[in-house]
């Protein structure tokens, strides 16, 4: 029997928590509810969830803070839930490594689907990505001087060494790569990557250009080129 997928749920209202819980463990997760943001960090290692639905009001270390402590050490996915709607706090959230933020109150029925969605996405642990060698050519990838973004095992490996990307990075790079020198505007990379399940605005996609740049560096041959007032391209130089 396969293991079931576990979804560590972290409310400070136990209700909301009973709920959403109740609604996963319909669709066959194993769920573990956590009132706090310490119980949380505690928690995180020895559960080992799939993914992590993450409110921002806690008390004491908000949702905030769990989050960024989280992403020092784990990429697991994180759904950020908040009642707080305003763009400052969702690019915030997005910012500091959520994949995905929903506002309160929100349909059970929808946060499920968006679980599942985060989840197909984030497939197999980058640790499990193949360093070198023919392997990394296996399935849906693009390679360039210095890098290689393969789709079918979500693994980016930039100048010879494995690196760490969440999945709405990775498929952003490797869509961008996919068509070199070809210019799509946020709206383009919105639908494309994001699509129906997203209610964010496009800033979104510029502060996941902005991860993304952190983590890889423009090469000789290529570059995350932004086109001033329409949006981005995979600049491939001759």
């Amino acid at each position: 029997m396969a293991e079931k997928q576990r979804v560590l749920i972290v409310d400070d209202d136990a209700n909301i928590a009973e709920l959403i819980s109740l609604y996963l463990t319909k669709e066959c997760y194993e769920t573990k509810i956590v009132l706090d943001g310490e119980e949380a960090l505690r928690v995180f290692p020895v559960f080992k969830p799939h993914i992590v639905l993450l409110d921002l009001m806690l008390p004491g270390i908000d949702g905030y803070q769990v989050c960024r402590e989280l992403r020092t050490s784990s990429q697991v996915p994180i759904i950020m839930l908040s009642a707080k709607g305003e763009i400052f706090d969702k690019v915030l959230g997005l910012e500091l490594g959520a994949d995905d933020y929903m506002i309160k109150p929100f349909d059970s029925k929808e946060l499920v689907a968006r679980v599942k969605a985060v989840l197909r996405r984030y497939q197999t642990p980058l640790a499990a990505a193949p360093a070198l060698g023919s392997d990394h050519q296996q399935g849906e990838y693009v390679e360039y001087p210095g890098l290689i973004v393969n789709l079918t095992n979500y693994s980016v490996i930039y100048q010879g060494q494995s690196i760490d990307m969440p999945p709405k990075e990775l498929e952003l790079l490797y869509f961008l790569a996919s068509s070199p020198n070809q210019v799509f505007t946020r709206e383009q990379l919105l639908d494309h990557i994001w699509g129906y399940e997203y209610i964010g605005g496009t800033r979104t996609v510029d502060v996941h250009i902005k991860r993304m740049r952190e983590k890889i560096k423009d090469n000789d041959n290529w570059a995350l080129t932004t086109v001033w007032g329409i949006g981005y391209k995979f600049e491939v130089k001759q």
